[in-house]
């Protein structure tokens, strides 16, 4: 037995060939999406205030300079559906709203 009593161990097995992924297809539809706050009409300006305030949670303050900062990212992770919905509505009240 070898010095410290422990007897040695057997060479481990190598390991099986990792298989390869495929790779998603390149046609795969995005499915979630940030949303960035590119600019606004200074007209609109109080509108879009008020609705980024509903949209996001944000103080009265906090989405002023929310707005002021564009262009911003103002979420991630949202699905195409509220994307669009978001879009369109900022849009009609004269911002521009990127989608990427």
């Amino acid at each position: 037995m070898p010095m410290g009593g422990f007897a040695a161990a057997a060479p481990a097995a190598p390991a099986a060939p990792v298989e390869e992924e495929e790779a998603p297809p390149a046609a795969q539809e995005k499915t979630l999406f940030t949303l960035t706050l590119k600019s606004f009409d200074a007209a609109a300006k109080p509108k879009i205030i008020k609705e980024i305030k509903s949209m996001l949670g944000l103080s009265l303050v906090d989405s002023k300079k929310f707005v002021e900062s564009a262009p911003k990212m103002m979420k991630e992770g949202v699905s195409k559906d509220e994307s669009e919905k978001i879009i369109e509505t900022l849009k009609g009240l004269g911002g521009v709203v990127t989608k990427d």
